[in-house]
């Protein structure tokens, strides 16, 4: 993972303004297009100008993300954490789902595995902290972080994929058909019936960080 500094702009125009300008052109590709579809070229072409302009004030894509990243972070207020060790990792790892719940492009950005917002570290340093006072190894704790991270990640994106693929179909989601499917071949798929695409579109996560974080302890243990 990597953190960049941030570059002032040159001498002759107000590089604050600029930034914020930039930064915010960037926000409205992101909610309205996605990550995939942020480029210098395209940002460019959003603010009526070129590349190369601007990289007085952004050195690259990477760089822009990461203040946009910070610029998220720092917004999410710090809650006070339970001093109980498993109540603290339970709590943390829920504050890392609550921050990127409503930002898709903010998830996508980070299943590269690459960037990372310092203003939200404390969110891991807690989440390590909890797990070593809870028994663990150092080495057991970022174990414990990434499996946290792997599933919060990934229930996310399956829910964000989700609900994009939805609200731009214009036909019955083909995963209606389940109740058409063989009941001799699949008894207990079928018996759950129309009740199958309710059960599987629920919003479960906070029941299965808990269950994770309860196997995480176990195997520790």
């Amino acid at each position: 993972m990597q953190h960049r500094t941030r570059r002032t702009g040159r001498t002759g125009r107000p590089p604050r303004l600029a930034r914020e300008a930039i930064l915010a052109a960037a926000q409205r590709i992101l909610d309205e297009e996605g990550a995939e579809n942020l480029s210098m070229r395209r940002l460019a072409k959003e603010m009526s100008s070129t590349p190369m302009a601007l990289y007085h004030y952004v050195r690259d894509k990477d760089e822009l993300l990461l203040l946009l990243l910070e610029e998220h972070a720092a917004k999410f207020p710090r809650p006070e954490l339970p001093a109980e060790p498993r109540a603290r990792l339970l709590a943390a790892a829920q504050v890392l789902h609550d921050i990127l719940v409503d930002c898709p492009w903010i998830v996508e950005v980070l299943a590269s595995d690459d960037l990372f917002a310092v203003s939200a570290m404390w969110i891991v340093e807690n989440i390590l902290d909890a797990a070593i006072e809870s028994g663990m190894t150092p080495e057991g704790a970022v174990y414990a972080y990434r499996v946290i991270w792997y599933y919060t990640v990934g229930e996310l994106t399956v829910r964000f994929n989700r609900e994009r693929r939805l609200a731009h179909l214009d036909r019955p989601p083909h995963r209606d058909q389940i109740t058409g499917l063989d009941p001799g071949e699949f008894p207990l798929i079928t018996s759950l019936g129309p009740r199958w695409n309710e059960l599987t579109v629920r919003d479960t996560h906070r029941r299965g960080l808990e269950a994770v974080v309860e196997g995480l302890l176990a195997q520790a243990a």
